[in-house]
């Protein structure tokens, strides 16, 4: 039997009696710490105390136990190096061939509302990480296991084989490091956040995975979901799905998208995504009212589309959305007839996130080819913004409405982005062009008749003219902008001449 010793110190005790048996019908020793050692021997597993092995007391509160010369030379011996057999006999080391180690729960611990600093800081653990990556390091030698999942494989190789194969040491000790890079990433990023620095020179994040996707954009693409540890309930990573298809990666995707839009409405708000921009947004009375809109402000790119909305589906509601082909229905939540509508479709997924859920301060991460950027969420409002009324009009009551409906959804539209709105509803939006007046045009034929008496959303300044000119043929009424282009004053001109009520707001809010 090559694991003739094995060290158990877990702070995840979730199996442990079992796999503590099984080693000992096996003719394995254990030796073992804390309240691991207690466990086990209430269990009545013979295990031998740390203490006993190193001679030595656990003191500080148990913070130091582990690390000892006959702990560590046990574990990072080189069994085949005469000089290290020799240096382990002389000083009465015996080598330690599995160990098994979880760590203190510092994730767990800082998910709590009410811990204080002192709390986490004494949950940080210093002599379970060292032992891992000793075990790690020496893995041609030694077998380490920090998951639970993993204790199955490891006694049936031993059961089988009579020790772990060299290929399996190997993936455990990745997994350990992973395990332990993850770990101290967590700690890191707590204690930076104490210290109010946003962007250190190192970054260093760690992410769990939820899922292995199908493929990612495209079927020739490989792809995987993860999920950051402590990220935002308010998420598609926390989503709870209760009907449907797995999750795709442009699916994923899209409904993020579309949950950020819908967050911006405290009213009852609907919005549809088609590749990550809003084909249709409205606003109601009830989300009833507020779906029609969304849909009847463009049936046709909703097909296929992934829907959020900020109300309970009802049924009224889960029958409207029944008559269509919908990829995803977010929402807080379905009442039982929705669901018995809805899940009539096999292939939907219905989804619920909860809304309820505060704000997190999040960075939002976007990868380039070597590298990453990273930047806080473009969380600003009307109510940051000075407004300026810079025409001769004002707007009516009624323009202002609809400006600042038409300003929540241009800030999530892909630049350059001009959003058409009228009577709580997108009416026409105009996505991703290289010039202003481009997307103008997509979003003034997209609304046709219905452009007359709306009013214009852009997510930036107009470099000239033309977009104003467009935008008083087509009907538009009242427009809002950033403002700040050499050439404003062409443009509050050309508003002028037309009637046209503009207002700047001194925000921009490109999105690439």
């Amino acid at each position: 039997m090559a694991v003739k010793r094995a060290l158990l110190s877990v702070s995840n005790k979730e199996g442990i009696v079992s796999l503590a048996k099984q080693l000992v019908e096996l003719g394995v020793e254990i030796i073992s710490t804390g309240g691991t050692k207690k466990v086990l021997a209430e269990a009545g597993v013979p295990v031998i105390g740390i203490s006993d092995v190193t001679g030595f007391p656990e003191i500080l509160d148990g913070r130091v136990k582990t690390l000892h010369p006959i702990i560590h030379g046990g574990l990072l011996a080189i069994r085949d190096n005469e000089r290290h057999q020799n240096e382990l006999r002389e000083h009465h080391i015996t080598p330690i061939d599995l160990v098994v180690v979880n760590l203190y729960p510092f994730q767990q611990t800082i998910a709590k509302s009410d811990v204080t600093f002192a709390e986490a800081i004494e949950n940080i653990d210093i002599g379970g990480p060292t032992m891992l990556r000793a075990a790690a390091k020496n893995h041609q030698y030694v077998t380490v296991v920090v998951d639970p999942v993993d204790y199955d494989t490891v006694v049936q190789e031993l059961k089988e084989h009579g020790d772990v194969s060299a290929e399996t040491k190997l993936k455990l000790a990745a997994k350990v490091f992973r395990h332990t890079a993850a770990y101290d990433a967590m700690i890191a990023e707590y204690l930076t956040n104490k210290t109010g620095e946003e962007y250190p020179e190192s970054l260093t994040i760690t992410f769990e995975k939820k899922q292995a996707l199908r493929y990612g954009e495209n079927p020739h693409q490989t792809a995987a979901f993860y999920k950051k540890p402590l990220g935002s309930s308010f998420s598609i990573a926390k989503a709870t799905q209760l009907h449907g298809k797995e999750l795709s990666y442009n699916n994923i995707n899209d409904a993020n998208a579309a949950l950020q839009i819908v967050k911006e409405f405290a009213e009852p708000a609907a919005v549809a995504v088609k590749h990550m921009n809003p084909c249709g947004v409205g606003t109601g009375a009830t989300i009833y009212e507020a779906f029609t809109k969304a849909y009847e402000a463009d049936p046709t790119s909703i097909f296929g589309g992934i829907i959020a909305l900020n109300r309970e589906v009802d049924k009224e509601t889960a029958e409207k959305m029944h008559e269509i082909f919908l990829e995803i229905v977010i929402a807080p939540s379905f009442c039982k007839e929705a669901l018995d509508i809805l899940t009539q479709k096999k292939n939907i997924r219905l989804l619920t996130v909860d809304f309820a859920a505060p704000n997190t301060k999040e960075k939002l991460l976007v990868s380039v080819q070597g590298g990453l950027l990273v930047q806080e969420a473009d969380t600003r409002t009307l109510d940051d913004a000075e407004l300026k009324v810079v025409t001769k009009r004002e707007p009516t009551e009624q323009e202002w409405e609809a400006l600042r409906f038409a300003w929540k959804v241009v800030k999530h539209v892909k630049s350059n982005a001009i959003v058409l709105a009228k009577d709580g509803m997108t009416i026409g939006v105009g996505a991703g062009q290289m010039n202003r007046v481009g997307a103008a045009k997509i979003a003034i034929e997209q609304a046709g008749e219905k452009a007359k008496g709306a009013v214009l959303a852009s997510d930036a300044f107009f470099p000239m003219d033309d977009t104003v000119e467009a935008a008083a043929k087509a009907g538009i009424t009242a427009i809002i902008q950033p403002g700040g282009s050499i050439r404003d004053a062409d443009s509050i001109k050309k508003a002028d001449e037309y009637g046209i009520a503009m207002v700047f707001t001194g925000i921009r809010h490109f999105k690439h």
